[in-house]
């Protein structure tokens, strides 16, 4: 018989009644043996009777040696006739309550959690980027993603944050006493001393099981029902947007069962806006939201290229540019903003350019090659564009009207650390100035003269100076706007007129976490949060608005994450260095803190959005003493597991818990 090695042996052990097959496996340490069941040995096989069996183990099943630097599992992989898969993926011991335990189940990644001694399994990817949400943050039965906020609820896999289309799949976990003695004839047999083999694993052990058609799916649709025969009731969505899109899945999910009707003026289905600026290449098909099929399988009509233009609340109809009228029991708008041009004279010019669709994207894109660009504005988006192409165009100049991009929103430090960024890719930045007008040679923008005097060449003029909202259609109704033209609503998302609901960038709304400060917030995250609202009280289940805006944005490959409502902030509490690109902001008013931003700090700013969540007060006196301290700790755990795929396979499983103030 060979010598024990790390390498895995499989013995026979075919008793009377059950042919069992059993391995071995000696530990780096040898100090610890793990023995496991196997039905199929490659190795070499030795006959010993009767020696032990796991009375869970059946034939047909498969196990793999799972070794830690304490003691040996005997990690079982069964194949269920039904199409299931169970494996052993640890002890009751390793997790406590509030952590969580990435783990692979048949090459598919669970996420393992425990809240108030009950264990649940989902899937481990966020279903909006695929964002590994073992290193986000767990509070109570629901953790955050730590890359864009979105949350599931751990025991049902369910979607209860956005951003994201989809929930989780959700898996069962079992957890079964173990108590097992190796016995002296094993020791006799393999020549070591009964000392070394005497190991007693006294322990639940928590089993997964996942469905086989759910490996390979990271992702599920919440169950929906379809239209009625014979139900008349009519909801109808003016905007193809994110607020429009989860507004009418949400009511098919609560089992609506009427008509539904989502009109877009776009000549693409609804798709997510947050890309086009990051990717501006993109191609349409691959940011499409849901695809024609769903729409048909649930029942939900939709509009293409058409346009409201009148909306009479009396008489519940809403008029569309080609001349139709359509009649509704429930109305939602949400047809958004546009991008507000400068008013200045050669705005007319071939190659002045505003990013609203795909379209402009692309046509953006392909202007920018090789050409020398100028871009008004230095909001989220234009910076965005100007980080995207850097090794596109010939040149990039970055006009803006502040003394430092973000100034306002994010504060002077971080407006210079990321203007900084950019310098050093070559981008040019003119603050603390203006476009007046704009010059062209045949028609074509040749170039862009400022308030200062300052001539800059451009073959390309983009203009990212704000947005104008989409509400002249409403001007004749009686639907109550803001001074800004933006359509007020309350908690509920109904505006001062029964039966007519609002979401998305064209409403202002009361924030909670903001003392329910009526404020306007043009997030994708938002947005949907909108739609799930005021769809939950079209449907009479009264429910408010309790969203925290979560946003994000992408410069040269690097992302900061913003939580919260830092409007008329007064201090700034800052961790980290932000020269060294990697520090975590809290923005002050009234002595608490009302926002937070990060980069390179996962997952600090989920954490705090938490807490926001919760109505819990970060106090400043409590930001400045956590900050000196380990404030936000993250504990990791590693354990080493063979997989018996191969014998000498190994696997980190990083087990991840953020602990924040007792979220």
């Amino acid at each position: 018989m060979p010598p024990l090695s790390p390498a895995v042996h499989s013995v026979s052990a075919a008793a009377a009644s059950s042919a069992f097959l059993y391995s071995y496996c000696r530990c780096k340490t040898q100090k610890t043996i793990a023995f496991l069941w196997n039905n199929g040995a490659e190795h070499e096989q030795r006959h010993y009777p009767n020696s032990f069996q796991d009375q869970g183990m059946r034939v047909g099943d498969e196990a793999v040696a799972v070794e830690t630097d304490s003691y040996p599992i005997i990690q079982l992989r069964r194949t269920d006739p039904t199409g299931e898969l169970t494996e052993v993926v640890c002890l009751e011991s390793d997790l406590q309550d509030g952590q969580m335990l990435e783990v692979e189940v048949g090459h598919h990644s669970v996420l393992v959690t425990r809240s108030d001694g009950k264990y649940s399994a989902i899937g481990n990817q966020c279903t909006h980027y695929g964002a590994p949400l073992s290193k986000g943050f767990i509070s109570g039965t629901r953790v955050r993603c730590p890359w864009h906020g979105a949350c599931f609820n751990v025991q049902t896999g369910d979607l209860e944050e956005f951003p994201g289309m989809d929930c989780l799949p959700c898996h069962k976990v079992q957890t079964r006493q173990r108590a097992r003695h190796f016995s002296s004839d094993i020791c006799c047999q393999f020549n070591l001393s009964f000392s070394l083999l005497k190991v007693r694993i006294q322990n639940s052990k928590v089993y997964v099981t996942v469905s086989k058609k759910n490996v390979g799916h990271e992702k599920r649709i919440k169950n929906m029902a379809a239209a009625m025969p014979g139900v008349t009731h009519t909801v109808l969505l003016v905007g193809g947007g994110a607020a429009s899109l989860i507004c009418a899945e949400t009511l098919r999910q609560q089992n609506f069962g009427g008509r539904i009707i989502m009109v877009s003026r776009d000549e693409l289905l609804p798709y997510d806006k947050t890309r086009l600026s990051k990717v501006m290449n993109v191609e349409s098909d691959s940011i499409v939201l849901r695809r024609m099929e769903f729409y048909h399988q649930y029942d939900i009509e939709v509009w293409l290229r058409k346009e409201a233009l009148a909306v009479d609340t009396d008489k519940k109809t809403v008029t569309f540019n080609d001349g139709s009228v359509q009649s509704y029991n429930q109305l939602l708008i949400s047809t958004g903003c546009r991008a507000k041009g400068l008013d200045v004279p050669g705005m007319k010019l071939n190659n002045v350019k505003m990013l609203e669709t795909p379209e402009d994207a692309r046509q953006i894109h392909a202007a920018c090659l090789g050409c020398n660009v100028v871009l008004v504005g230095t909001s989220f988006v234009g910076m965005e564009v100007a980080s995207y192409l850097i090794d596109k165009a010939a040149s990039v100049t970055v006009i803006g009207s502040s003394e430092l991009p973000y100034q306002n929103t994010l504060g002077p430090e971080i407006g210079r650390v990321t203007m900084m960024m950019l310098s050093e890719k070559n981008i040019r930045f003119f603050m603390n100035d203006n476009v007046i007008e704009v010059k062209g040679v045949d028609g074509k923008v040749k170039e862009v003269v400022l308030k200062s005097g300052k001539v800059i060449p451009a073959d390309v003029l983009i203009i990212g100076i704000g947005i104008l909202p989409n509400s002249e259609f409403l001007r004749g109704s009686k639907i109550q706007m803001d001074s800004k033209n933006f359509v007020t609503v309350d908690k509920h998302m109904r505006t001062n007129v029964p039966d007519v609901y609002c979401g998305g960038d064209l409403a202002t709304f009361p924030l909670a976490m903001a003392k329910n400060r009526m404020v306007n917030i043009g997030h994708w995250q938002m947005a949907q949060a909108h739609g799930r609202i005021a769809a939950l009280n079209m449907l009479d289940k009264r429910t408010e608005l309790n969203s925290v805006p979560f946003y994000w944005t992408v410069l040269l490959g690097k992302t900061m994450r913003y939580a919260g409502y830092g409007e008329g902030y007064t201090e700034i509490v800052m961790k980290g260095k932000v020269e060294e690109r990697k520090f975590l902001a809290m923005y002050i008013k009234n002595d608490e803190v009302i926002a937070a931003v990060s980069l390179n700090f996962d997952p600090a700013v989920s954490a705090i959005a938490e807490r926001f969540t919760s109505g819990k007060v970060i106090t400043k006196k409590e930001a400045h003493v956590r900050m000196q301290v380990v404030w936000i700790q993250t504990v990791r755990h590693t354990v080493s597991v063979h997989v018996r795929t191969t014998p000498t396979c190994k696997q980190q499983i990083p087990q991840t818990h953020a602990a924040f103030w007792d979220i």
